[in-house]
């Protein structure tokens, strides 16, 4: 392994580990650091893809954050990046709650603590809605992923639906709707600020750009 690649698993590990003590409420409140220190500091990954990773991390068994560091982890330098992410992430948080199991009986109840704990609830609230704010910008970005978004959230909110079920429901649709607006000659766009992949006159070209594409 080169000193460079060294250099880089290293500097993965460290930006985890510094992104997993600084993230309370695990999983979707953790997007909003992960995409300012990967994207906005970093710029490891260009931010029109940090939609696509929450998708796939998000539709992929496990925690939504671990899933994400082990994507980027992968795109930077393959298994030993997604190893040293995953690591970075997960190592601080295991530390963590074994402390914290270990003095849970002591602090149980203590006015103080209960106190603390519903400001970081309501901090955890506002991670998370910044995250989906993020995600919305470069997401919803026409009449059809407005509506699709929409109608989403009502039958998350409104239904006993596991979200597992609404993500491949929407992965059918997503392709069902695309090949329709093909069909009639309707202008197509897979991302905010893309060219249409096809023209009012039907004719143009297929460009299915996946976040994998780059590395994974």
């Amino acid at each position: 392994m080169g000193i460079n690649r060294f250099r880089v698993i290293w500097d993965i590990f460290c930006t985890f580990l510094k992104i997993g003590p600084a993230t309370f409420g695990g999983g979707y409140a953790m997007i909003s650091v992960i995409e300012r220190e990967v994207v906005i500091k970093r710029a490891w990954i260009p931010e029109k893809d940090i939609s696509n990773l929450i998708s796939i991390a998000g539709s992929a068994p496990g925690g939504i954050g671990v899933n994400a560091s082990a994507f980027i982890g992968y795109r930077l330098a393959g298994i030993p990046g997604a190893v040293a992410a995953v690591i970075g992430i997960t190592l601080p948080t295991f530390l963590i709650a074994l402390l914290l199991s270990l003095v849970f009986t002591y602090i149980q109840g203590n006015p103080k603590v209960e106190a603390a704990l519903v400001g970081i609830h309501a901090a955890i609230i506002g991670l998370i809605a910044l995250a989906a704010y993020n995600m919305g910008k470069s997401a919803i970005f026409d009449k059809t992923t407005l509506v699709t978004a929409i109608i989403t959230l009502i039958i998350l909110l409104s239904l006993p639906v596991h979200p597992l079920y609404v993500i491949l429901i929407g992965l059918f649709i997503g392709i069902v709707l695309v090949k329709v607006k093909e069909a009639i000659g309707f202008d197509v766009r897979l991302e905010k600020g893309e060219k249409a992949l096809v023209s009012s006159h039907g004719t143009g070209y297929a460009k299915y750009e996946y976040f994998f594409a780059e590395g994974i």
